[in-house]
């Protein structure tokens, strides 16, 4: 657990919370039906080609119901696998293995799903300077999986939340007046170290928020030719992000116009679950 970076804490938490909505009181089924002491072998497979993301995620939902359970990852996450390959085995109570499996399954598919979309967009990055990067378009209380699905993918997190980072957007100018007048505000209340991005939709505004001293520059929307004068004018004064509409399509041609990073809600927003099965054999 501690190779991957999760805080075990708030991993605990959010894996109370799905046993809770989905086991409550008991699973009144296996209880009732599998007796309590018979112990049984698992193997989950996966039933795509894709790549895997949250094996230790996995373990722990199977853990909290079994803590003596034998777990034999055949792969590590960010491995790929191709359809029919075995991803794991588990030996552990008949009882954990059949109430853990759904929860486990769930969390396993969203986050293979994640990576194996996410490598997808940095393949067609592949050459180039540019980075793909994630956005806050996760399932509420699923973020940090979400992104570290992304990062298994080959993939970029960008700001974690609110609070990391500042970005600053066309609402925000509205009320600040002006994108100088939002940086400059920004820059008088927040420490050294966080960065600020400003968010723009036409050159005007891209010159604006480089004499305004902005670190990353997104350029929201742009056609390629309008994020490549961007680019120009920009000429390393800070960091650019393209955004907006990007669709797999799009980011071999995004990527030759010089941008750093390429932000991708679609990456978490919309992915299809990679299809992994479970098999229980007594």
């Amino acid at each position: 657990m501690k190779e991957s970076g999760f805080n075990v804490q708030e991993i605990e938490l959010i894996i109370n919370h799905a046993f809770q909505e989905d086991i409550g009181s008991g699973d009144i089924t296996t209880n009732n039906i599998v007796p309590e002491n018979t112990s049984a072998t698992a193997s989950m497979t996966a039933k795509a080609d894709g790549i895997v993301a949250g094996l230790d995620i996995a373990e722990m939902v199977f853990r909290k119901l079994d803590a003596n359970l034998k777990w034999n990852p055949k792969i590590k996450d960010g491995d790929r696998v191709s359809k029919g390959d075995v991803i794991l085995e588990i030996k552990g109570t008949f009882r954990a293995l059949l109430t853990g499996e759904r929860l486990a399954l769930n969390l396993l598919q969203r986050m293979s799903g994640i990576a194996t979309e996410t490598a997808k967009y940095v393949a067609e990055a592949k050459g180039t300077k540019v980075k793909i990067l994630d956005t806050r378009k996760t399932v509420p209380g699923l973020r940090t999986f979400d992104k570290y699905a992304v990062k298994m993918g080959g993939g970029t997190n960008h700001r974690i939340g609110l609070y990391d980072m500042v970005m600053i957007k066309d609402n925000h100018i509205k009320i600040a007046g002006s994108i100088t007048s939002a940086v400059e505000q920004v820059r008088k209340a927040i420490p050294s170290d966080i960065k600020v991005e400003v968010e723009t939709t036409n050159l005007n505004e891209v010159k604006e928020a480089v004499a305004a001293g902005a670190d990353i520059i997104m350029l929201d929307n742009m056609s390629n030719e309008l994020m490549k004068e961007a680019v120009d004018f920009i000429n390393g004064k800070a960091l650019v992000e393209a955004s907006g509409n990007m669709n797999l399509e799009r980011i071999a041609g995004v990527s030759k116009t010089g941008v750093d990073f390429i932000s991708i809600g679609a990456l978490t927003h919309s992915v299809t679950a990679l299809d992994i099965s479970q098999n229980i054999i007594l």
